[in-house]
């Protein structure tokens, strides 16, 4: 393992990638832990569609905050829109 690896494994942080299929003897893996994971990295590309997050150019934390809730609110509104 890579010294970053190692570093991460000291934090707490464990891998929750899951092994190949044709692996022998795979490490056990969470799968719920990755599907939540798969998630949040698929909510933040999305969030990084909108130019003015992914390139920062807000110059206070207060206003990137707020443009983030905003861009979350323009991509989960549709989810809750027309639910029968």
């Amino acid at each position: 393992p890579s010294a970053r690896n190692f570093c991460l494994l000291l934090h707490g942080t464990r891998p929750i990638i899951p092994p190949r299929s044709t692996r022998k003897n795979p490490p056990p893996c969470d799968y719920r832990a990755y599907k939540d994971r798969n998630r949040i990295e698929r909510m933040f590309n999305r969030m990084k569609q909108f130019r003015r997050i992914a390139t920062r150019y807000d110059k206070t934390k207060t206003s990137y905050a707020a443009f983030l809730a905003i861009a979350a609110a323009k991509i989960w509104l549709p989810y809750f829109v027309n639910i029968a």
